[in-house]
């Protein structure tokens, strides 16, 4: 799943327009223009397509985080310079204020059922021994899932 993906879906199931998203990236100071938010949300297909990269997604969740619980400690966090999954995940779940239940709830909604054991698995630094990769069909069925839930109204994910 590329991080343009990830933003898309993140961009219809939040409703969030131009501005809003611009926005959501300034909360973690990155500077970005309505140019760049609409090339980045183009298809891959489109000759004005721009490939999002990591520190740019992990700006934005960042600064989703922010707007949806404000700064920790007054402070901005520096945003990675590469996201995973687990990293996409883990930044969602902080940003919605998800327990653990709230997580495995929206996987079910998407028909994605996983173990409490499974899901701190994903939560664990790469180094831990019990360590798991979050695949692409686990990332996708949790943004289908919160597309189900924040809007329900329509069961298509871009």
């Amino acid at each position: 799943m590329t991080n343009n993906d990830s933003l898309r879906s993140l961009r219809y199931t939040f409703d969030l327009n131009d501005s809003t998203m611009i926005k959501i990236f300034s909360f973690a100071s990155l500077e970005v223009t309505r140019e760049q938010v609409s090339q980045w949300l183009k298809k891959d297909e489109d000759p004005n397509f721009v490939s999002l990269k990591g520190v740019e997604l992990a700006s934005f969740l960042n600064g989703f985080i922010i707007k949806n619980r404000g700064k920790k400690d007054d402070k901005i966090p520096e945003p990675e310079t590469w996201m995973t999954n687990n990293l996409i995940l883990k930044k969602l779940k902080i940003a919605l204020n998800f327990k653990s239940d709230d997580v495995k709830e929206i996987l079910a909604s998407a028909g994605f059922e996983i173990s409490d054991h499974e899901l701190s698995a994903l939560f664990r630094k790469p180094d831990h021994k019990h360590f798991r990769k979050c695949q692409d069909q686990l990332l996708r069925a949790f943004l289908k899932g919160l597309q189900l839930k924040f809007r329900p109204e329509t069961e298509k994910i871009d």
